[in-house]
């Protein structure tokens, strides 16, 4: 698979099939990930590899809070800035709006939003999770560095014909992932990786998801 096809053919895949995936095609993945760039060769990456029992484990501790709704939420950073605002908060929307549209919930179905809502705390049925941490003391250059790796890893398991979902929201439920997952205390939890196989017929898998002019983020300077 060409780089360009493995970028225009990956996407957040939120509903995926039952079919399991080979440690051996996820270790030929990662190992070819550690090329990826980071500041000073530092490789700030942490990832913990969940499947089977242990997963199950995971998402059952989280189902115990999902009644408590934002009560239960402790994420250890901002998910999304406070101040996010403009065409930033418009695109975040817009995607959540034609996500919704795809699976014909109208936005005064709270209720129905919100139970697919809590999909995303069952990994959207993949049969992987990475859990992806970093030391307490790594700053944003490093941050930048780890979604680099995962921007690599993506494309790799595209290459592999796998899928993918990186997943900020279990940033919400960090101290329940603790609870079950062994984070090391003075690393903080960064996001979750869903990793499987698309199921095809999703309708949400196949909405256009729109992405802003090149005009708009990208200025030339001394170019004719």
């Amino acid at each position: 698979m060409m780089v360009s096809e493995a970028v225009a053919s990956r996407r957040s895949i939120r509903a995926f099939t039952d079919r399991g995936v080979d440690r051996a095609v996820l270790e030929r993945v990662f190992e070819k990930a550690r090329r990826a760039p980071s500041g000073g060769n530092t490789q700030p990456w942490h990832g913990i590899m969940l499947t089977g029992e242990p997963l199950a484990r995971l998402i059952a501790r989280v189902a115990q809070d999902l009644p408590r709704g934002r009560e239960a939420f402790a994420p250890e950073y901002h998910v999304y800035p406070p101040e996010l605002d403009g065409a930033y908060e418009a695109r975040r929307r817009r995607v959540g709006e034609d996500m919704y549209g795809a699976l014909a919930l109208p936005r005064e179905d709270k209720a129905a939003r919100l139970a697919w809502f809590a999909r995303n705390f069952q990994a959207f049925g993949a049969p992987v999770l990475m859990l992806v941490h970093t030391p307490k003391y790594m700053g944003p250059p490093q941050w930048a560095d780890i979604g680099m790796w995962m921007q690599t890893i993506m494309l790799l398991l595209r290459e592999e014909g796998l899928d993918s979902c990186p997943q900020e929201a279990w940033a919400v439920y960090a101290p329940q992932i603790r609870e079950v997952v062994a984070i090391p205390e003075d690393h903080i939890f960064f996001c979750g990786l869903a990793i499987g196989y698309r199921d095809a017929e999703a309708a949400v898998n196949a909405f256009p998801v729109a992405r802003a002019p090149l005009a708009e983020t990208v200025c030339w300077e001394g170019w004719q």
